[in-house]
């Protein structure tokens, strides 16, 4: 996939900022048809599978707070990524129980990898190593563990710190999975 395009999409996200961990809406998230248009503009030189186009739609809709729309694609990719996204999407909207039910279903992830190099440098930097059993035992991520641990934020609110770790830890899940998804 071409750096051009990986760079507009990353693009397409920022404009919106981190999103948060539960459904939104936040400002700043851009209107559906509007990155469906965007990205229909950036498939024309592509050649990237139209599965694959289609969960980078769902991503990028789930980044906006469009969850309705991401889990209609979502649902409808029956694989590991279809499911990850899916995953995501019910964490998101704090549906927990159904969240794990899809990240059981994603198993062992080829993005595990990249997630767990970036989270591991995201915490050091942070100084908050008390995270990094928790959410990488074995220094791999733990998509579980991370649903367990969005959901104690989601009962404890305005924990502060703690809520904006784990927002730029889903930022870093999102980014890998989207860098995983417009490789060929």
């Amino acid at each position: 996939m071409s750096d051009r395009i990986l760079s507009e999409i990353k693009r397409l996200m920022a404009a919106a900022g981190v999103p948060e961990l539960g459904p939104g809406p936040r400002d700043g998230v851009q209107p559906q048809k509007l990155l469906e248009e965007s990205l229909e503009q950036l498939w024309a030189d592509s050649k990237l599978a139209s599965e694959r186009r289609d969960l980078v739609l769902a991503l990028v809709l789930l980044w906006h707070d469009h969850l309705d729309a991401s889990h209609l694609i979502a649902q409808a990719v029956e694989n590991r990524d279809g499911s990850f996204v899916h995953g995501i999407m019910h964490r998101r909207e704090a549906d927990y129980g159904n969240a794990k039910y899809w990240f059981h279903r994603v198993g062992v992830h080829v993005a595990f990898p990249a997630i767990s190099a970036r989270a591991i440098m995201c915490l050091e930097a942070k100084g908050e190593n008390r995270w990094r059993d928790r959410l990488l035992p074995k220094g791999m991520w733990d998509p579980f563990a991370f649903v367990d641990a969005c959901q104690a934020d989601a009962r404890t609110p305005n924990s502060g710190s703690d809520q904006e770790l784990l927002r730029d830890l889903q930022r870093i899940e999102m980014e890998s999975l989207l860098e995983h998804l417009l490789r060929p």
